[in-house]
């Protein structure tokens, strides 16, 4: 293994730091800040020759972005296996190296399939992102013992930058559904409370009952009861 340089180092967290932070997460959603990271790590991470994130969602793992098919595939592998350096590491949120696949029989010999593939080693580093969701960044790398000390530093402290971006990304994401289903909640209640005021006026009856009413439409028509609503409302702005 070859001797840390900080300099360079210090250089190379710099422009990934500031790559990093130049996502707005206004103009796009988590998945799209997931492929930012991937082909971030694909650029700048020595050794990488492809990249793929592996999220575990419920107990379910997805590749949630990938820089290539044969990474995509050779991820789907360790699925269907329940086993490999991927799942591994996000599970544990540690950090696994493959160095030399072609002679690695771990996991069911899976390592042999991604020599097979073109990738002579492999390295996957946890991601922490939130409580109830694990993940992990896999460098795919195109000769064995790609991954030297100085990279699996870089990569393990690209991966703490990268957690605080896909948290911030999930929190936005998070907020605006929130507001988004608040807004809808107003909007069905306005449309419902108008549509309750027309059955009061037409039948001289209490909101109560006028609620019943709409109640009792929504359920023998199998329609929404916001669409009973609304029905009733455009019909009485449109009535002449």
């Amino acid at each position: 293994m070859k001797a840390h340089d900080p300099t360079d180092s210090f250089a190379e967290l710099g422009r990934i730091f500031a790559e990093l932070g130049r996502i707005k997460l206004g103009e796009t959603d988590l998945n799209g800040v997931l492929h930012q990271v991937a082909d971030l790590a694909r650029r700048t991470l020595p050794g990488a020759g492809q990249v793929s994130i592996t999220m575990i969602r419920d107990g379910e793992a997805y590749t949630a972005a990938h820089t290539s098919e044969a990474a995509l595939l050779l991820d789907e592998r360790q699925y269907e296996r329940s086993g490999g350096p991927c799942l591994t590491a996000a599970h544990g949120t540690t950090t696994v190296a493959v160095l030399d696949a072609a002679n690695d029989d771990r996991w069911d010999g899976w390592p042999r399939l991604a020599a097979a593939a073109g990738f002579g080693s492999v390295l996957s580093v946890g991601l922490p992102i939130v409580e109830g969701m694990a993940g992990a960044l896999n460098l795919y790398g195109e000769r064995p013992h790609a991954f030297d000390d100085d990279a699996v530093t870089l990569a393990q402290t690209f991966v703490r930058y990268a957690a605080v971006a896909l948290g911030n990304a999930h929190l936005y994401d998070s907020t605006v559904n929130l507001a988004q289903h608040m807004q809808a909640a107003m909007e069905s209640r306005a449309v419902i409370e108008q549509a309750k005021g027309i059955i009061m006026g037409e039948r001289r009856c209490s909101a109560d009952e006028a609620f019943a009413i709409l109640t009792k439409v929504s359920q023998d028509s199998n329609r929404k009861l916001r669409d009973v609503a609304a029905a009733l409302v455009d019909r009485t702005q449109r009535a002449p």
